[in-house]
């Protein structure tokens, strides 16, 4: 029994010899020999039981079933023909709609120069860019994917790992007025501003070689918006636990103190979630792996000299 690529093959000949006129021409074209091309129009013809071309001592003349079979199979060759280089080429660009749900201040902040990037890359993609702290509901807000940091995922979806997002003790130099903070028992003197999301009366922290700590704390402020916290510490209000991508700048500046260096919170998780099933299509892969480059960086630069008390 012949293979497909034998009836590939057998078609091909076929047309060659129909163009060329004659099996000895289509010999040469197809660099064989004329016998070859004989018994490969003899298979093909014993296959579709019936004789597609009606030979003389000059000529070839296709029969009516060879005038049909030569129609079909130029047909079937073109499609091949383009299936192969749909397969050579280099993927085309994705376009059409996501729905892309994120944090707001991470959303805001961090993700819109890689989102810009993103989109100017594909000029066919577009976002509907929804800014939302809570669990996504992908069903109920029709949504393709979701960036999420800290927190599980929940129910049936995928959950890709993009980074981590370290979080450091900031107070301004206003709160601190000259004291120096060199023991994490002594930041419990402070007054605090906490995340609700992530911490309300204790903090955990780690030191660099590993070494845990719970420590107690009665925030004057608690509010689940980072921007809310970033800006009371600012002013003066509290000491707080903050992303360090979120604050490095105002340290760089002198606006907030970075205190106990070799101490900070537990590393917050960031991952890209959507529903499994189904499979992802072309412009969420895409979107995937631009988010995946922008996040090779650590968010927190390990070891670098900031300002401090």
């Amino acid at each position: 029994m012949s293979t497909t690529f034998d009836r590939l093959l057998l078609m091909q000949t076929f047309i060659r010899i129909v163009e060329a006129g004659s099996l000895s021409a289509a010999a040469r074209q197809l660099g064989t020999t004329q016998p070859t091309v004989s018994r490969r129009l003899q298979a093909l013809e014993r296959q579709l039981a019936q004789p597609l071309v009606q030979r003389s001592t000059h000529a070839l003349r296709l029969t009516e079933t060879g005038e049909r079979a030569y129609a079909r199979a130029k047909a079937l060759a073109t499609d091949w023909e383009c299936f192969e280089q749909s397969l050579r080429a280099e993927p085309g660009l994705p376009e059409g709609l996501l729905r892309v749900q994120v944090p707001h201040a991470f959303g805001q902040e961090h993700l819109i120069a890689p989102l810009v990037q993103a989109l100017k890359a594909a000029p066919g993609l577009r976002i509907d860019w929804l800014l939302n702290d809570a669990t996504p509901n992908f069903i109920e807000q029709g949504l393709d994917c979701a960036i999420r940091v800290g927190g599980t995922a929940e129910g049936a979806v995928v959950a890709i790992p993009l980074a981590s997002v370290p979080r450091v003790l900031v107070a301004s130099p206003e709160l601190l007025a000259g004291r120096h903070i060199e023991e994490p028992d002594a930041l419990a003197q402070l007054p605090w501003i906490a995340i609700s999301t992530f911490y309300r009366q204790e903090l955990q922290l780690e030191r660099d070689d590993g070494v845990r700590q719970r420590l107690p704390i009665r925030p004057v402020l608690a509010t689940d918006s980072l921007y809310a916290t970033r800006e009371a510490a600012r002013l003066g209000l509290g000491a707080a636990l903050l992303s360090g991508w979120s604050v490095r700048q105002d340290i760089a500046e002198g606006r907030l103190v970075h205190l106990l260096p070799r101490w900070r919170g537990p590393d917050l998780p960031v991952h890209l979630l959507y529903p499994n099933p189904p499979a992802p299509t072309a412009r969420l892969r895409y979107f995937i792996e631009a988010m995946r480059r922008s996040m090779a960086e650590p968010l927190w630069p390990d070891g670098a000299i900031l300002p401090s008390p």
